[in-house]
């Protein structure tokens, strides 16, 4: 593998779970570089604020050597032309996540000619979104196993419990 693979792993991280870290660790063993692009959308609500992510992210994956944490604005294709990364890589938990990456990274190679990698969820975290580990917490459930310890006290701190 050339030492010049950059790949970026996208996503809104709010809060970053165990899933998240599965597929940039397994990232990370692939490719030289990863930045790990954590994005700014204004059509979402957000637990945590970009500020707060970028921490959160940053504090995750802290222990790999060549991963770098960056705000996204704007279209992922032109992020990875900034940053120069070829590679765009995504985890994929079932059948409509597949679907939908798919589209997304035809049409990132059309705008820009990057490739996309796919890579399955772990069977450990496969099935747990961000969303609903917000969800869980909001109503006081435990979400400590999907999560690192500092993203678990930054929910409970937000959420006031």
């Amino acid at each position: 593998m050339p030492e010049s693979v950059r790949a970026v792993c996208p996503g809104s991280f709010d809060p970053i779970t165990r899933g998240h870290l599965d597929i940039i660790e397994r990232a990370h063993s692939v490719f030289h570089e990863v930045v790990v692009a954590v994005g700014r959308n204004t059509t979402k609500n957000y637990l945590f604020d970009i500020d707060e992510r970028l921490d959160l992210v940053r504090r995750a994956v802290g222990h790999l050597d060549g991963v770098t944490v960056e705000i996204i604005d704007g279209l992922l294709s032109d992020f990875c032309k900034e940053h120069q990364a070829s590679v765009i890589v995504k985890g994929v938990r079932f059948g409509t996540d597949l679907d939908y990456e798919l589209q997304m990274g035809q049409l990132n190679r059309f705008l820009s000619g990057i490739e996309t990698v796919l890579l399955p969820a772990g069977r450990e975290y496969g099935t747990i979104s961000s969303s609903m580990l917000r969800e869980v917490a909001a109503n006081h459930g435990d979400i400590s196993p999907f999560v690192t310890a500092e993203a678990n006290a930054a929910v409970r701190a937000k959420l006031g419990y």
